[in-house]
């Protein structure tokens, strides 16, 4: 494994455990009925999220950057393998980037601060529970980038072990045909 899959394999993993934990309140507000307490361990959970210490957030957006600096220098190999796996890895990460930029931060702002006489209760419960379905877009995104780079991985050794079978057999050939001689 080399410094690239590292790369990728630590952010994907970093982004999803952030995102394991807040699926803690988001099954809750998406799989269950929704109670008085749901809604207000949501309002309370996301406002300590949104106001997390600014380190804290360029944590998370350092990790989100070193896994698509990753997933773009691993494409830069560019044989059929990349082409495929991580040229789909790099467009599922951006699709990532996407929702969390036009999901997850509006939600949060509105969960957060809602706009006085134009937000009400039940537009930031409706923010909530759209930025529930939101995270879990983005986890089972970043799920996929994980198979994906098993399935490079798995296909990488396939073809090593078929290549190794392949030059064994020229091998034999060719030791045969000069006995033959």
């Amino acid at each position: 494994m080399g410094f690239k899959l590292a790369g990728l394999l630590a952010s994907v993993s970093f982004v999803m455990g952030i995102l394991f934990v807040c699926f803690n309140v988001d099954h809750r507000l998406l799989y269950q009925d929704i109670t008085e307490q749901t809604i207000e361990d949501g309002f309370q959970f996301y406002t300590t999220f949104y106001n997390a210490p600014p380190a804290i957030k360029a944590l998370l957006h350092t990790m989100v950057g070193v896994g698509l600096v990753s997933t773009m220098g691993k494409l830069f190999t560019w044989d059929e393998s990349a082409m495929f796996f991580d040229g789909s890895c790099v467009a599922i990460f951006v699709f990532a980037i996407a929702v969390y930029l036009s999901v997850t931060i509006p939600s949060l702002r509105t969960i957060v601060d809602p706009v006085p006489k134009v937000d009400t209760r039940e537009d930031r419960v409706e923010a909530m529970r759209i930025l529930a379905a939101g995270n879990t877009i983005i986890i089972v995104l970043l799920g996929a980038i994980l198979c994906l780079q098993a399935g490079q991985e798995y296909a990488r050794r396939v073809t090593a072990k078929e290549l190794a079978r392949l030059d064994a057999l020229e091998k034999e050939t060719n030791a045969a045909a000069k006995k033959d001689s």
